[in-house]
C-alpha cells in the first residue's frame, strides 16, 4: 500500500512539473510590445530618430490559422530584393531593426513581423516552427503581393526565428538565401539541457511526458522540431552565425547544422566572446561586413 502511494505521488508530481514545463515551452511569457521597443533603445541597439524618418507601412496579414499576423515593411526604393527578419522568442519585431539597417544599406526592402503568441500578433500559444512556418508562408506571400512575383527574397531570423527560418527552407525551395543567427538545431536537444540546467530534472521521463503533454495541447511533437533535418538537404544558401559563449542556445550547434548541410554554398560564422544573440553588438563593421560578403559570394549583392 506504501509502495502504491509513493509511486501514485512521483506520478502525480511528475506529471505536474511535466505540464508546468509544456507551459513554460508554449506558452511564454512574452514582453510587451511598447517594452521591447524601449528595451532595444535602452541597450543601445536601436536609434528611434533613423527609424522615424524611414518609409513604412504596418500591416496585418492573414495566418492560415486564422489570426493576424502583425507586420511593417520598410520598402528600399523600388527594389526587387526583400529579407523577412523573424525575431527571437518572448520578443517582438523590434527585436528586428537592429538588422534591418544593414540590410537596408545593401538594397533590400525589409519585412520584419510578431511571431505568433508574440507581440501584437493572434495566436495562443509558441510551436517554434510547427505551426511559425506557415505563417512566414503567409508573410512571403503578401511580400510577393507587394513587391512582384519576381523579387528575391531572402530569411534571417535569430535563436528561435532562425530556428523557424531553417524548418522554412525545407517547404520552400525559392528563398534566394537564410543567415540563422543562433538558432537551435534540434528541439528536443535543447530542452533536455534546460531541464537539466533550470529544472534540475532528469529528462527520462520528464520530458517524455512534458512532451506527451505538449502534444495533447499543441498537436506539436517536441521531435519533429529539428532545424538540423531541415537544412541537411536545401540548396538553399545558409550563413549559421553563433556567439562562442551562447549561455542559452551552445554553439555547437551551429556547427553541427553547418556540418549537416550537405549541398548548396554555407557559411560559418562563430563570434569570439559574443553571447546568445549578440554577435551583431560585439563587432557591428564584423557582422555587417560578414553578411555583405556571404551574399556577394552567392550572387545576391
Amino acid at each position: 500500500m506504501i509502495i502504491a502511494v509513493i509511486a501514485l505521488s512521483v506520478f502525480a508530481f511528475l506529471l505536474l512539473a511535466g505540464f508546468v514545463f509544456s507551459s513554460k515551452v508554449i506558452k511564454p511569457r512574452c514582453v510587451p510590445y511598447e517594452e521591447t521597443y524601449r528595451m532595444e533603445i535602452d541597450k543601445g541597439r536601436f536609434d528611434p530618430v533613423w527609424y522615424d524618418k524611414l518609409a513604412k507601412e504596418e500591416n496585418w496579414i492573414d495566418s492560415p490559422y486564422g489570426y493576424k499576423l502583425h507586420a511593417i515593411y520598410l520598402p528600399c526604393d523600388a527594389s526587387k530584393k526583400t529579407v523577412i527578419i523573424c525575431h527571437g522568442i518572448t520578443y517582438s519585431l523590434f527585436g528586428s531593426m537592429k538588422y534591418a539597417r544593414i540590410f537596408l544599406d545593401l538594397g533590400f526592402n525589409v519585412m520584419a513581423y510578431d511571431h505568433r503568441n508574440h507581440g501584437k500578433s493572434g495566436g495562443k500559444d509558441t510551436t517554434f516552427g510547427h505551426y511559425e512556418k506557415y505563417d512566414l508562408k503567409a508573410v512571403k506571400e503578401w511580400v510577393l503581393k507587394r513587391t512582384g512575383e519576381e523579387t528575391t527574397v531572402g530569411l534571417h531570423g535569430e535563436s528561435m526565428g532562425a530556428a523557424i527560418a531553417l524548418q522554412y527552407l525545407a517547404i520552400d525551395e525559392k528563398i534566394s538565401f537564410c543567415i540563422a543567427d543562433c538558432g537551435f538545431s534540434d528541439l528536443k536537444e535543447l530542452l533536455k539541457i534546460r531541464v537539466e540546467k533550470d529544472f534540475h530534472l532528469p529528462a527520462f521521463p520528464f520530458m517524455d511526458i512534458a512532451g506527451l503533454i505538449t502534444r495533447v495541447r499543441t498537436g506539436m511533437s517536441f521531435a519533429d522540431i529539428s532545424p538540423i533535418k531541415a537544412v541537411g538537404g536545401v540548396r538553399t544558401p545558409v550563413m549559421f552565425v553563433h556567439g562562442s559563449d551562447d549561455w542559452y542556445v551552445p554553439a555547437f550547434m551551429s556547427r553541427k547544422m553547418y556540418e549537416a548541410k550537405k549541398t548548396g554554398p554555407k557559411k560559418l560564422l562563430v563570434e569570439p566572446g559574443a553571447s546568445h544573440v549578440s554577435s551583431i553588438a560585439t563587432d557591428p563593421a564584423r557582422y555587417a561586413a560578414q553578411i555583405r560578403s556571404f551574399l556577394e559570394e552567392c550572387g545576391l549583392s
